[in-house]
């Protein structure tokens, strides 16, 4: 290659470098020229958004301010309402008050009016009093003058003739109101009780000594009897009774003065009768059943006397008691009936006096309660119901009338009072009571309570109309010679002690018995 080749290539090569260099300049200057182009066409179209913006929240916050003026107006527009019922209702007080002080006005001027006329009476009285005390004045000095006596002489007689006769007078009032008070209050008494009387009619059936038990037929009795006569000596053993069983067909009778016990024997014999096994273990298993449904019996029928009389929140232990009334009479009439009776009679006395019905009734319930605890603890009935009641939180009224229903009335305690009349209205009704049934049970009980004093005497039942007595001694505490000791001593006590026709037969048993259970 020669050197003129050389130097033109060097020469296209710069040629062609320029014009590179231009061309690239060329395009970044048109390359500017469309930026800025761009850029003020997105200037341009931004201004156009914000304008729009502008415009639309100038809208936006004229609607707001259209919404809160019409508010401001409407909470005005309520005000104003409110001021003007405000001001009516003042207007209308501003009438009332106007009313009222011409009203006032009106009083004060009729108050002047009686002041002036009160004023001009008391004038024209001070007047006459004036007058008639000259008068007076002239009078007494012509009495001294006629009378010859002085002023302290005619005073003093004048005073002792108007004492006498005041006296006299008073007496004869107080008289007249006494008796008219005494006929009133017998008259009101007879009437409240006589109502009471009428309002609650109570049956009295009388209580026997003796219960019949049927039974299928005639091979039962021997059933019954047993080998050697075992059976019923361990049953009137068990129950404390004595069975009659005699050429009457289809019948065994159960004798016992204590209701109770023969109750219990009766039942116990029925479902002996029907279960058909009968021996003195069975007897005793039966025995015990009988008891204790006995005892449930007893609580139920206490609960339903409650009811009946209204008497509610007793203790359980007084209701146990309430129903053991139903087996206990007094002279021949059922105690818990008679108690319901009194309950009845006394809350309507009480309430047609104006005194509390509920707690009359209550008193009149509870007042023999002592009656089903007295064959057990040392008293009479009405002590032992108090004592009972105390213990079992009665109220001091209802003590009261257990215990005061038969000693001396205290008239601070009207409900004892009540409970009195009561007590005396149901005995006194007819066929309500005969006293030889109580006499002859307070024997029989009395009978076993001698017998029970003894060392050594677990149960004591008297039976054969109080002929004879059956005592049953512990085996532990006793041998057979003191046991014939206890005997002797028993009978020696009823000839010192009771008053009785014929005689009295003692006999007392004492039996060991060992259990063991096999496992």
């Amino acid at each position: 290659m020669n050197s003129g080749s050389i130097i033109l290539a060097v020469v296209l090569s710069l040629v062609a470098s320029g014009m590179t260099l231009g061309l690239t300049k060329l395009l970044d200057h048109l390359r500017r020229r469309d930026a800025e182009s761009e850029a003020r066409r997105i200037i341009a179209q931004t201004r156009q958004e914000l304008e729009n913006r502008r415009r639309e929240f100038e809208l936006e916050l004229k609607e707001i301010e259209i919404q809160r003026k019409a508010e401001g107006e409407r909470e005005l527009a309520r005000l104003r309402e409110e001021l003007h019922e405000r001001q009516r209702g003042l207007d209308k007080r501003q009438d009332v008050l106007e009313q009222q002080s011409e009203h006032l006005r009106k009083q004060e001027r009729i108050v002047e009016g009686t002041q002036r006329k009160l004023t001009e009476k008391i004038q024209d009285t001070e007047k006459r009093n004036q007058e008639l005390a000259k008068l007076l004045d002239l009078h007494r000095q012509t009495l001294h003058e006629l009378s010859g006596l002085s002023c302290e002489e005619a005073t003093s007689r004048l005073l002792a003739i108007l004492e006498q006769q005041l006296q006299q007078e008073a007496g004869a009032v107080i008289l007249r109101h006494e008796k008219q008070l005494a006929e009133a209050c017998e008259e009101r008494s007879r009437e409240v009780m006589l109502t009471s009387l009428q309002r609650y009619a109570a049956a009295h059936t009388a209580e026997t000594t003796t219960s019949t038990v049927d039974i299928p037929n005639d091979e039962m009795k021997g059933r019954i009897i047993g080998r050697e006569g075992r059976n019923i000596r361990a049953f009137e053993k068990a129950t404390g009774v004595d069975v009659i069983i005699d050429d009457t067909p289809g019948v065994v009778i159960v004798s016992a003065f204590d209701m109770i016990r023969r109750e219990i024997a009766r039942l116990a014999l029925n479902r002996l009768i029907a279960d058909g096994r009968i021996h003195p273990s069975r007897i005793e298993e039966i025995v015990s059943d009988t008891q204790k449904e006995l005892e449930r019996h007893i609580q139920k029928v206490g609960q339903e006397a409650a009811q009946e009389a209204e008497v509610h929140n007793l203790h359980e232990r007084i209701i146990h008691l309430l129903g053991r009334l139903h087996f206990r009479t007094s002279y021949s009439q059922n105690v818990l009936r008679h108690s319901v009776e009194v309950a009845f009679l006394a809350g309507m006395m009480a309430e047609e006096i104006g005194l509390d019905g509920k707690l009359a009734r209550r008193c009149g319930l509870l007042h023999d309660i002592g009656k089903a605890a007295d064959h057990e603890v040392e008293g009479g009935h009405p002590q032992i119901g108090a004592d009972l009641l105390r213990r079992y939180g009665e109220k001091d009224a209802v003590l009261h009338a257990a215990a005061g229903h038969h000693d001396d009335l205290r008239l601070d305690n009207p409900y004892t009072v009540l409970v009195a009349a009561a007590d005396a209205c149901s005995a006194s009704r007819p066929g309500a009571r005969r006293e030889t049934l109580e006499r002859y049970i307070k024997r029989m009980e009395e009978l076993e309570n001698i017998a029970t004093e003894f060392p050594g005497v677990d149960q004591a039942f008297a039976i054969q109309a109080g002929r004879e007595l059956r005592v049953i001694v512990s085996a532990k505490e006793t041998t057979d010679e003191l046991a014939a000791k206890v005997c002797r001593d028993i009978a020696k006590a009823f000839e010192e002690r009771l008053t009785y026709p014929g005689e009295i037969k003692v006999t007392v048993l004492r039996e060991a018995r060992y259990t063991e259970i096999a496992r």
